[in-house]
């Protein structure tokens, strides 16, 4: 059911790494030592898990284990926090607007505690599918160009793109920042041309509105409908929910350019 802000799925935050790992590892995690400098500590006895001397390094432990080190309760590994928003218009993708206008972290500020980001941009009317996450790693690999990310858009034009057009979109146009195409192409109805579909791998600035206006057409509306898989389905415009685990590492399969 949805919760008191229409927010809907909802699940928890996912742990993250929501594996098991290392005790040594566990201890570097939790910034005890380095992980070799971790082992000799596990080696001397100084390392209780669940109540038990482990004296193994390599023993295995979840998050969710109590680990004792000399006496001290260690915290598990950082919460990492993935959200998915359907963004609306008239928001700016930024953590701060100096100009005190709203941004996408106001619609999602009761979600969590931990200090999140967008993970690349929406420019304030394009609406649609935005992720944020306090995983700093997964966010790089997701907007480094060489992983080459998929993105779809649907755009609302202000007149038909005719045929010519289209092939150039295809074929690629120069802009001021250097070329840009489009992966694929579509019609969204045949009967409205001014609806077209366009999946593109760039992620630089406004570069699906850049494309279309350096052909003569201004974009009325965009849409973001698909990010690296992730899909705006069962989440209204302006609403938003955490990923699952799998989600989480479908994106990190994605985020390695696989």
């Amino acid at each position: 059911t949805a919760d008191v802000k229409g927010n809907f799925p909802k699940s928890h935050p996912v742990i993250a790494p929501p594996e098991r790992m290392t005790l040594n590892k566990y201890l570097a995690h939790a910034g005890v030592a380095a992980r070799r400098e971790a082992a000799l500590l596990i080696k001397k006895g100084l390392v209780k898990v669940n109540g038990v001397v482990i004296v193994e390094p390599g023993c295995r432990v979840a998050p969710t284990d109590t680990v004792i080190y000399n006496g001290k309760k260690l915290s598990p590994a950082r919460e990492y926090v993935y959200i998915l928003l359907n963004k609306p218009k008239d928001y700016i993708t930024t953590t701060d607007d100096p100009q005190g206008r709203k941004t996408v972290l106001d619609i999602v500020a009761q979600a969590t505690s931990e200090r999140i980001y967008p993970v690349g941009r929406l420019d304030r009317n394009t609406a649609g599918v935005l992720l944020l996450t306090n995983d700093g790693e997964l966010a790089q690999q997701l907007t480094h160009p060489k992983n080459q990310i998929k993105k779809i858009y649907q755009a609302t034009l202000n007149k038909p793109l005719d045929k010519k057009d289209f092939d150039q979109l295809l074929k690629g146009v120069v802009l001021e920042d250097g070329p840009a195409s489009a992966d694929v192409l579509a019609y969204a109805d045949l009967k409205d041309k001014t609806q077209v579909g366009i999946e593109i791998h760039s992620g630089r600035n406004r570069i699906v509105r850049r494309m279309f206006e350096h052909l003569g057409y201004d974009v009325k509306n965009l849409d973001r409908v698909v990010f690296a898989g992730l899909t705006k389905k069962n989440v209204p415009r302006g609403k938003w929910r955490f990923l699952s685990e799998k989600e989480v590492r479908d994106l990190k399969h994605f985020g390695k350019g696989k």
